[in-house]
């Protein structure tokens, strides 16, 4: 349930970012294009070189709020078998990430900020419980947060029929967190292993 919870969190993070005007990627199974877009872009040849995520690199280089546009109906959902083993989920993570640096400078930005907040929300909490900070200012930051957060992802697992996974999405959450970081870490000091 981690990744179908990290693969719904991906897509409110891609959706909300198409629907304010900045559409930053997309996944290649469930993507159409223009052919002239295409072309005109030279498909993916800017990106040859990169052995992962041509789709999102494809779409980081072209979409723009004025070509782009969602599409929400039930047969316009892709499913896709998930990785069997932790071990091969987190190498195509790594793959994915490590794509991101090719992204236009701004959505890079804006992507580290959004996860810094996640992060940091956590790291200050734990630094607040350490200072013996008011538990009950402490609880409503929580309450507030999951309820917030909460609202997003239960209309978001509602919309694309991923309803089970949004019960337990702080457990998910902080464990997406930390998968995250896992990553990021690993990825600075060595190479994904990329397709052969």
């Amino acid at each position: 349930k981690l990744i179908r919870f990290e693969t719904l969190f991906t897509a409110i993070q891609y959706f909300s970012f198409t629907k304010s005007g900045m559409p930053y990627m997309a996944v290649g199974r469930n993507l159409a294009y223009r052919k002239d877009l295409f072309f005109n872009a030279r498909g993916f040849m800017n990106h040859l070189h990169v052995r992962s995520g041509d789709d999102d690199l494809f779409v980081n280089e072209v979409a723009t709020s004025k070509n782009t546009a969602l599409c929400f109906s039930p047969e316009s959902v892709t499913v896709s078998l998930p990785k069997k083993t932790y071990k091969e989920w987190i190498a195509q993570k790594r793959r994915h990430i490590s794509t991101a640096h090719y992204y236009k400078f701004w959505h890079q930005v804006i992507l580290t900020l959004f996860f810094a907040s996640q992060l940091l929300f956590w790291l200050f909490l734990i630094f607040l419980i350490v200072l013996g900070f008011s538990w009950k200012i402490m609880l409503s930051m929580i309450g507030i947060r999951f309820f917030l957060v909460g609202l997003v992802f239960f209309y978001a697992s509602k919309k694309l029929n991923e309803k089970d996974v949004f019960y337990l999405f702080p457990f998910y959450e902080v464990c997406l967190i930390g998968v995250q970081l896992h990553i990021f870490i690993r990825n600075l000091f060595s190479k994904p292993v990329t397709w052969k």
